[in-house]
């Protein structure tokens, strides 16, 4: 779709040199205890190629998607912002009537939680399970097909973030960068997605990340310095280590092993390679890929990977240790810690048949991750509201679970 390019992308050159000091005086927006709020934009019901169009409206229409409500009661639980994943696919798909109408329905969402209290960090992320609007077709390299219309829609969306309360919004323009850490041309891409939104809009806080997924080891080789033209500023990296634990049971990942995964303790000393090895083998017996049949190379790489993982036996520590690799970079770029944002962390709920990992593993990582990040300065955003990954109990209900309510230090709403 069109979003007037020459008044998006020119019109505000002069403002934006003009306002950048007092951009950069004010600093950027303060975050503190925030959640994500996928799949509010995103799961969405694009056509099996050849075509490259959505059903309209775009969205699944079964999705969970929060109501004010529920907003209120996250305020309540102690949360101070919200992170809300937009994928960006079917807005640029859309004919100029329709785009506008899901651009209007993204604002709207940005004000729902302006209104119940909330400060709003507003992510663009691609989808990479769709066929044609991935994220390798928006930003695999400065000469991606989807560039130049990814760049048009952070600098709209910047725009449009612009006319609302400047000391409680943000744009992230880009989920999980694919690139290699440390990648040249990873720079090269974030600086034109972070100088499209600067342009149009002066004075919003604006969200850098590193590559490589925005783990702890992309952000790493990022030099902070290098985007000071783009003030006010946050970072961001997410964290799911050790994803043996967080990620086991899985269906989504790309390794075979993760969905067999099943019962990993946290932290590790508080089980046996034994015992999850038994449950790992009623998993199997349950996706019908039997470790003694056509499961068995599976049940071998899930049986070497767990050993390691038993091992080098995870905790609160070796977490700490991850962490401390973040505060160390904010040292020597001269960020703030409190402008390092940990933008998702997280472990699975459920899996297939049995709990992927008992309540109380899960309550513990969670805490264990939250306290550390605190202790080092960070804030931080839980992945996620929904699915199963979720704070709530079921997506039906929509009950917190007191145990994550516990984990994250909140209290539970009444």
């Amino acid at each position: 779709m069109s979003f007037s390019r020459r008044a998006v992308l020119a019109g505000a050159a002069g403002a934006a040199l003009l306002g950048r000091d007092r951009a950069r005086a004010a600093g950027p927006i303060v975050l503190r205890r925030g959640i994500n709020l996928w799949p509010w934009f995103s799961l969405t019901r694009e056509f099996p190629a050849p075509r490259i169009d959505y059903d309209w409206p775009p969205f699944q229409l079964d999705r969970p998607v929060p109501t004010a409500r529920d907003l209120g009661q996250l305020r309540r639980a102690g949360f101070d912002f919200v992170r809300i994943p937009v994928d960006p696919g079917p807005i640029v798909a859309a004919a100029p009537r329709e785009g506008g109408i899901l651009l209007d329905q993204v604002i709207a969402a940005v004000a729902l939680a302006l209104g119940q209290d909330f400060t709003v960090v507003l992510n663009l992320h691609a989808n990479a399970a769709t066929h044609h609007w991935t994220p390798a077709h928006f930003f695999g390299s400065e000469t991606a097909p989807g560039f130049p219309a990814y760049l048009a829609l952070i600098a709209e969306l910047a725009r449009r973030l612009a006319r609302l309360d400047p000391d409680r919004v943000a744009l992230e323009p880009v989920n999980e960068p694919f690139q290699a850490c440390g990648a040249a041309e990873w720079e090269r891409l974030q600086k034109r997605m972070l100088g499209a939104a600067r342009s149009a809009a002066p004075g919003l806080t604006l969200v850098a990340t590193g590559a490589c997924g925005s783990m702890i080891a992309g952000l790493e080789p990022l030099k902070a310095r290098a985007l000071a033209a783009f003030e006010p500023l946050l970072f961001t990296f997410h964290f799911y280590e050790p994803y043996l634990f967080s990620h086991q049971g899985a269906k989504w990942m790309s390794e075979p092993f993760y969905p067999a995964l099943n019962a990993v303790p946290w932290p590790a000393s508080r089980g046996t390679l034994e015992a999850t090895l038994a449950a790992v083998r009623v998993r199997m017996a349950e996706l019908g890929q039997p470790a003694t049949g056509r499961g068995a190379a599976t049940y071998r790489e899930t049986e070497r990977v767990l050993k390691e993982y038993f091992d080098a036996r995870p905790d609160r520590p070796s977490i700490e240790g991850f962490l401390r690799n973040v505060r160390a970079w904010s040292e020597r770029e001269g960020v703030a810690p409190g402008r390092i944002l940990m933008g998702e962390f997280g472990a699975v709920r459920t899996g297939a048949g049995i709990a992927a990992s008992a309540p109380a593993d899960r309550a513990r990582y969670v805490r264990d991750v939250r306290m550390s990040a605190e202790a080092l300065g960070f804030p931080w955003a839980f992945w996620n509201l929904f699915d199963s990954l979720g704070l709530l109990v079921d997506d039906v209900s929509r009950r917190p679970d007191p145990a994550m309510i516990e984990a994250l230090g909140l209290t539970m709403p009444g």
